[in-house]
């Protein structure tokens, strides 16, 4: 755990076959991570740009593409658990996710199959079925608890979203009859890139408004007290060069959350970023923020709506690259 007061873990968002043997090693001696996380995008940028994974590839010619990218993928996830495993086996968190085909999203009792397949697969207790927060990935999720898997749900923006995920895993736990550690990834850098330059021109404070939405969601979901279940802040790597690298962890370390970042992002929190809790946020200036934006005749609900159809474009479209290039 990076800071044990607080209980606030920093896992890396990324996963790449050489960085696994080596700085991702020194990261969790140096007791800067305890944790990590992938997605379809990261996948894309290790298998396609890095030589590591040509000699394994060439071993799996006779398979079908998708074959080949689950080979791939399970090794380095079980590789990264394995490195994970002493973390995971005194309970500071050394989990690694990995995310179901996003193909299924809209199709829950395929996205409990393959849940349960990469699990088996993967043999590994310290690994996180990633879902997305869909109608049919709430059923997953429940369903994929209740037989003792973790789960990582993703791909949230809204407090909507957050609250029928947690519900889901006070179900599946519950019908489970032990506790399973989930967590909620809630996307906060995408909601600025979307509003800031409009933000900007009417003169509104910028780089606010990810923050604020989260610090909602967050509060949502801690008041729900599900058992083993926390906020884990994703997508909190800068891409505006006016903000210091470590912005969005800066302004969302909260008691009993997560946040996964790039290794860059996490390096710089680690040298210069605060170690004080930024949440609460008051709900009186969250509220003000957000109706200086509804005068602006800015519809955020909608906002919200197109990242998270954008942000599954952006999963999906990094499969079929992968799959295509295999």
């Amino acid at each position: 755990m990076y800071l044990k007061d607080l209980k606030f873990s920093l896992w890396a968002d990324f996963i790449e076959r050489d960085y696994l043997d080596n700085e991702f090693k020194e990261l969790i001696d140096k007791k800067i991570i305890n944790g990590a996380t992938s997605n379809p995008a990261i996948f894309k940028n290790a298998i396609l740009s890095s030589n590591a994974y040509k000699e394994q590839l060439l071993t799996l010619k006779s398979l079908s593409p998708k074959e080949k990218y689950e080979a791939v993928a399970i090794y380095d996830i079980q590789k990264a658990a394995d490195i994970l495993k002493p973390l995971y086996d005194v309970g500071d968190d050394g989990y690694v996710s990995i995310e179901v085909d996003p193909f299924l999203c809209d199709d829950a009792d395929a996205t409990i199959k393959e849940g349960e397949r990469l699990y088996k697969s993967i043999g590994r207790a310290n690994v996180m079925i990633k879902i997305p927060a869909t109608k049919a990935g709430y059923i997953a999720m429940q369903t994929l608890t209740s037989k003792g898997i973790p789960v990582n749900a993703t791909l949230i923006f809204k407090k909507e979203q957050a609250i029928l995920c947690a519900k889901a895993f006070r179900d599946g736990t519950k019908e489970f009859g032990a506790t399973v550690d989930t967590v909620i990834s809630v996307f906060v850098s995408r909601i600025d890139r979307a509003l800031d330059d409009m933000l900007e021109k009417a003169k509104i404070k910028k780089a606010l408004s990810g923050i604020y939405n989260s610090a909602s969601i967050y509060e949502a979901v801690e008041s729900m007290r599900v058992d083993r279940c926390r906020v884990l802040f994703a997508s909190t790597g800068v891409k505006d060069d006016s903000l210091p690298p470590h912005y969005y962890i800066d302004g969302l370390l909260a008691y009993n959350s997560v946040n996964t970042a790039p290794v860059d992002t996490i390096k710089a929190y680690d040298a210069n970023g605060s170690k004080t809790a930024s949440l609460p946020i008051s709900q009186e200036k969250i509220r003000e923020h957000f109706e200086a934006i509804k005068f602006l005749g800015i519809d955020f609900d909608m906002i919200l709506d197109k990242q998270i159809e954008d942000g599954l474009q952006s999963f999906k479209d990094a499969f079929k690259d992968i799959l295509e290039s295999l």
